[in-house]
């Protein structure tokens, strides 16, 4: 109340004029004239310079010294991070007043009313300027650029591959403006420009120190099927995946990985030094000089499968140390097969060194040699005389080779399959793959190969026939097959035999036909040949020529009684043959 005591009323001021409303509008108009003469003259649709003066996540308040401040959207600013309190910013007057008596402003119009001047001008000079990164687009990213929509190219936003574009959304970053199309006003920005040229100065020192042996640190900067790429610095080399490790590396993600820092030694480069060889293995000693100096041939290894071929596999019982089984070596057998047929990639595998060169650092293993060889003791295991089953393998036109046991072959001559069969092909007999039983004939130790027999399996019925099928006797045989020069008859006691096409007439004149069965007289019998010759004819010509024949004394027939025995100890007479001279000696005595 004592501060109210000091305040003294105006002795000019007019309360009447008050009272009435008439002071309001002189004071009003000067208020105004005085008010105007204060502040800036702000025209709508114009660009000014103004003062931030407040900041917070969603507004920036801009003081452009008119009679109220302007609130612009803090997302205006995003290309500006670093902006605060004081900096002047331009600003573009879209009303003076709103509906709440607000300045409305916006600093995004006021750059882009400015932006291409700008762009262009950062184009010609070279300028380095900042962007703010919106989102993501085909192919790269889109940039704020002065309030400008620039793009950027994936290629362009770094040195290296991009991966993950995703991570560069949000951000500012300094850019150059490299290409503009003033038509659709297009503006394409890279930040990679910005770092090439600090590369290139690197680039250019380092490959000015580039020498063969040199051990450089590096990132790896891209991993194909078929190498590393590795960044030294702004300068690329690739490590071939020989060259990753002195084992086989079928992928080089098995060794290293991406961004993954690592010593190389440089192993070549062209001339130009474009080109440069790296190597990762060679900062390691080889392993075969640091293969176990004891390790001799006939000593056991243990190792993996890593590659395998028709005619071997590579075994490595050390890193970068193989060892070659050759398809010959993997089995006594001497039928050369395919080594997939033995091993394949990955199998773990106990091998006996068969050849070791360390010089040439080459090495020839065998995993045959850990079975024992079956032709050591062959004589043992399958004696002359000994009977076994067998597998075929493959015929020839002289007999069937057959397998015992792995590593143990033997024939079968084809004369060795039938005591009474006339095998004209192997194929006749048997197939490839089946069973057959045997029985050892020889042992040819040298050249690892058995002569086997078949028919000795049974006892030879020629010994049987010999005594059967004498010369005159008349057995019953089966017509099974008829050619030009003759048939083949099967005869019922076993056996066959051969009639030419004269005796196969029959006696009514007619020729024998295959599939008929009739009464044969043997002609000839030879065990060593396995010949049996007949002849049907001449068993109803012989009975014909008895009827005819006179009744003989006593005194004939005893002399012709041992000649008759001789030519054929049958219950027949004889053949016709020997009849007849019978009968001229019987008419002589007479």
């Amino acid at each position: 109340m004592s501060n109210l005591k000091n305040v003294q009323p105006l002795a000019d001021f007019n309360w009447d004029e008050f009272e009435n409303g008439s002071s309001l509008n002189v004071s009003k108009q000067e208020l105004e004239k005085a008010y105007d003469e204060t502040l800036n003259k702000v025209s709508e649709h114009q660009v000014v310079e103004g003062t931030v003066i407040s900041i917070d996540k969603k507004e920036v308040i801009v003081n452009i010294g008119y009679k109220s401040d302007g609130i612009i959207p803090a997302s205006e600013f995003r290309y500006n991070p670093e902006l605060k309190v004081g900096d002047k910013v331009e600003v573009y007057v879209e009303n003076q007043e709103d509906r709440k008596g607000q300045l409305v402003l916006s600093h995004k119009k006021a750059r882009l009313s400015k932006s291409w001047e700008r762009v262009n001008a950062a184009l010609e000079n070279e300028e380095v300027i900042q962007g703010y990164i919106k989102c993501r687009t085909k192919g790269g990213m889109i940039v704020d650029v002065f309030g400008i929509e620039a793009f950027l190219p994936g290629s362009q936003i770094d040195v290296h591959p991009i991966r993950d574009y995703d991570v560069f959304v949000g951000k500012t970053m300094e850019f150059k403006v490299v290409k503009i199309n003033q038509e659709f006003r297009n503006v394409v920005v890279s930040h990679k420009a910005l770092i090439e040229a600090e590369l290139e100065a690197q680039k250019k020192e380092i490959i000015g120190k580039l020498e063969k042996g040199q051990i450089l640190e590096g990132t790896v900067k891209n991993i194909t099927s078929y190498g590393v790429f590795v960044d030294l610095g702004g300068v690329d080399g690739l490590i071939h995946i020989t060259d990753l490790s002195w084992g086989r590396v079928s992928d080089p993600h098995e060794v290293v990985a991406l961004d993954q820092k690592i010593n190389v030694v440089i192993l070549d480069f062209d001339d130009e030094k474009k080109r440069i060889a790296l190597g990762l293995k060679q900062l390691t000693p080889h392993p075969w000089d640091a293969l176990d100096e004891n390790l001799k041939v006939g000593d056991h290894v243990k190792g993996k499968v890593v590659v395998i071929a028709d005619y071997g596999a590579f075994v490595e019982i050390a890193p970068g140390v193989e060892g070659l089984i050759h398809v010959s070596e993997m089995s006594w057998s001497q039928h050369l097969r395919s080594a997939q047929e033995f091993l394949h990639v990955g199998d773990e595998v106990e091998a006996v060194i068969l050849t070791l060169d360390r010089a040439e650092r080459k090495m020839s293993l065998g995993i045959k040699q850990l079975k024992e060889d079956p032709w050591e003791a062959i004589e043992v295991k399958y004696p002359v005389g000994s009977k076994h089953t067998a597998k075929v393998r493959n015929f020839t036109n002289f007999g069937i080779f057959v397998e015992l046991e792995e590593g143990v072959d033997g024939l079968i001559h084809i004369s060795d399959l039938s005591w009474t069969k006339k095998v004209k092909h192997p194929s006749e007999f048997t197939q490839v793959g089946a069973s057959i039983d045997v029985v050892v004939l020889e042992i040819d130790k040298e050249n690892r190969r058995l002569s086997l027999g078949h028919k000795q399996l049974e006892e030879n019925p020629w010994d049987t026939y010999e005594t059967l099928y004498t010369p005159g006797s008349v057995h019953t045989g089966k017509i099974t097959e008829m050619m030009d020069k003759g048939a083949v008859i099967t005869l019922n006691e076993g056996g066959e035999g051969f009639a030419t096409p004269k005796h196969l007439v029959k006696e009514d004149g007619t020729q024998a036909q295959l599939g008929e069965e009739l009464e044969f007289k043997v002609i000839e019998f030879v065990k060593e040949t396995k010949r049996i010759i007949l002849s049907h004819s001449r068993t109803f010509e012989a009975a014909k020529d008895e009827v005819k024949a006179p009744r003989k004394h006593n005194t004939a027939k005893k002399e012709a009684a041992p000649v008759i025995n001789n030519v054929a100890a049958s219950t027949t007479l004889g053949d016709l043959d020997a009849l007849a001279e019978l009968k001229a000696k019987m008419e002589k005595g007479e």
